[in-house]
């Protein structure tokens, strides 16, 4: 089936009867089709564009609307044409042709069909069109874990559009330069293992496996350095994005940053237990997904992020880089804007009465540095608000948390858990939630607690985290110092 502008309405709707119906859904307007003899008098002549203009429809939008009711309702793929056009389309009617080859793709519509049907109606595409798209979807009730299922088939849609935009450029010590820098080094690490593995064929023989198995594991371990990266992101440069109302690309992202996590750990695993050739399978799967990512990151966050962002609050995504870490490199120098980007004064350092003393800001914070253990609280209206800053924290935390809603500062897959608790503490039913779990050798109890004012009223969650390996092995009872 071919769809035009040129198509008769008349013919549409002998071939395709339930048509009725949807455009009769789709604007009352539409309604007068209902008439015998409208049909077999203008509908016999008329054309879709005019029928979309009576309707108050974009023409393009129409016709992608029409082929998704088609595919949906018969399973037959819909080719769709149009004249040639020099007017630039109104970013909201984009957005909606965006959303309609996304969906069609989502229903399982061939992806040559949609990419022609992309490069007829839109031809290029901004990153910023793709972030808006993800995010639209979202709010309008597409689950993010779908999103994510198919995101690379989205991108492979407009990869061709993309490949023409050029990848941003920034100043060394700048956050993207330093985020691109460490993408060059994942690439060659990348390289060095598949070139490993292009010299075992997939071989199931454990012997010839084992002559490379501590060359793959060194390469391995070099490459989980990668989550730097991503908690970088995560904790940096997602919370300003945020600010701009741009969420829906870091959930989406994040999931993504998990799942490479997990094919790490199982690589790590099936190299150590020598599980061929199931290892084979998995570090393919690892190579495709962190390069995927690169290019993701490159082509669509990134330009996305340089066109969005101030000065100022590449500022913020730059304060406290250095408590996560770099993933292999480290930034020649530290980037400072131009003139007249903002910059945040360090507080003064006032006393703070308390119901049982008083403590300057430097003492309160020192004090809490001291503390072993790591604190978060996060206000009544879900807002991380202060974590402590220990030495050796067993979360990452940095900045960029501050003021962000603590839903955000988990990984998609915990939201509901988050939430929850959130819930219960707020309701007043729950006081008190903890875990505790098995981390890098370590023991690891984590508590949450409902804070309350005298009135009992909801104030906000403490966090309390600790690692309790040691303390988990004390018997008996210890009264004498023994340093020496």
């Amino acid at each position: 089936m071919e769809l035009s502008s040129k198509t008769k309405i008349d013919d549409l709707l002998r071939d395709y009867p339930f048509l009725m119906d949807f455009l009769v859904r789709r604007s009352s307007k539409f309604k007068m089709l209902e008439s015998t003899v409208m049909r077999k008098t203008v509908g016999k002549v008329a054309p879709l564009s005019h029928v979309a203009s009576v309707g108050g429809v974009e023409i393009d939008l129409l016709l992608s609307e029409i082929a998704s009711e088609i595919k949906e309702k018969t399973g037959e793929d819909v080719v769709v044409t149009r004249e040639a056009s020099g007017a630039p389309k109104a970013p909201e009617v984009r957005q909606e042709i965006l959303k309609g080859i996304i969906g069609d793709l989502h229903r399982g519509v061939d992806m040559s069909v949609l990419k022609q049907r992309f490069h007829e109606l839109i031809k290029d595409i901004e990153p910023t069109e793709i972030a808006r798209m993800e995010q639209n979807l979202i709010e309008e009730g597409m689950p993010e874990s779908e999103i994510k299922r198919l995101c690379d088939v989205h991108v492979e849609v407009f990869k061709e559009s993309l490949g023409q935009q050029k990848v941003p450029v920034a100043p060394v010590g700048h956050p993207l330069h330093t985020f691109m820098m460490e993408n060059r080094e994942a690439e060659k690490i990348i390289e060095e293992i598949t070139w490993i593995m292009e010299k075992l064929c997939d071989s199931p023989d454990k012997g010839l496996f084992k002559e490379q198995q501590k060359s793959l594991s060194k390469l391995i371990e070099r490459l989980s350095d990668i989550n730097l990266h991503y908690l970088r992101k995560e904790n940096q440069l997602f919370p300003i994005l945020e600010l701009h109302e741009i969420s829906g690309p870091s959930e989406v992202m994040w999931a993504l940053h998990d799942d490479i996590r997990q094919m790490l750990k199982y690589a790590k695993e099936q190299i150590k237990e020598l599980q061929v050739p199931l290892v084979y399978g998995t570090l393919k799967y690892l190579l495709k997904s962190i390069n995927d990512m690169i290019y993701k990151e490159e082509h669509i966050l990134f330009p996305m992020a340089k066109e969005m962002l101030t000065d100022a609050d590449w500022m913020k995504v730059g304060k406290g880089e250095e408590e996560i870490g770099y993933a292999w490199v480290t930034p020649e120098k530290k980037w400072m804007p131009g003139v007249g980007a903002a910059v945040e004064e360090e507080p003064a350092d006032e006393a703070f009465t308390f119901d049982t003393g008083h403590l300057t800001i430097e003492q309160a914070n020192l004090m809490l540095a001291h503390l072993p253990l790591d604190l978060s609280f996060v206000n009544e209206n879900d807002e991380v608000v202060y974590y402590s800053q220990t030495k050796e924290r067993i979360f990452p935390r940095s900045p960029g948390v501050i003021g962000r809603k603590v839903q955000k500062c988990h990984p998609p897959r915990s939201y509901h858990m988050v939430q929850k608790i959130l819930d219960e503490f707020r309701a007043g039913t729950k006081d008190v939630a903890d875990f505790w779990i098995q981390m890098k050798g370590k023991f690891i109890l984590i508590k949450y607690f409902a804070v309350r004012d005298s009135n009992g009223n909801y104030k906000g969650t403490l966090e309390v985290s600790q690692d309790v390996t040691e303390i988990k092995k004390l018997e008996g009872q210890k009264r004498l110092l023994d340093w020496e």
